[in-house]
């Protein structure tokens, strides 16, 4: 397993972190299998979906916003009550194949790590399977 810093510059962003995920796989002997890419903090997440156009990342930020306000009637008092709510409908990890050493993605397709409480230095373990064992 590998842990992977992540230093995010504003309150809500996504990072592309598909080329840092791929290079742990790069370092490691398996040719085939899969990766599982974890998050473990409860106001940032982890998710699949285009990278070719910035808009898309600008557009599921902002429907976000939309759907999940910042300012709403929380309970919870630390002020960072969306964020919990974000994270926790995109999740906390996503499993990708690898195949040839490659990590199996769509034309389109990237990594990325949501961060919904920044800006902060976080972490993502990367952890690589092979035939079912952990490498």
């Amino acid at each position: 397993m590998e842990e992977i810093n992540i230093r995010s510059s504003r309150r809500e962003e996504l990072i592309d972190i598909t080329s840092k995920i791929q290079e742990v796989i790069g370092r490691n002997s398996v040719e085939n299998g899969f990766v599982i890419i974890y998050v473990p903090h409860t106001t940032a997440a982890v998710t699949i979906n285009e990278g070719a156009d910035p808009d898309v990342q600008r557009d599921i930020i902002n429907t976000l916003h939309r759907l999940i306000p910042k300012n709403d009637n929380y309970q919870h008092l630390e002020g960072n009550s969306d964020a919990h709510i974000k994270s926790s409908i995109l999740g906390s990890s996503v499993t990708v194949l690898i195949k040839n050493k490659k990590l199996v993605l769509g034309t389109w397709q990237k990594i990325f790590f949501y961060e919904g409480d920044g800006p902060r230095i976080r972490k993502i373990f990367v952890n690589i399977f092979s035939n079912g064992e952990e490498t």
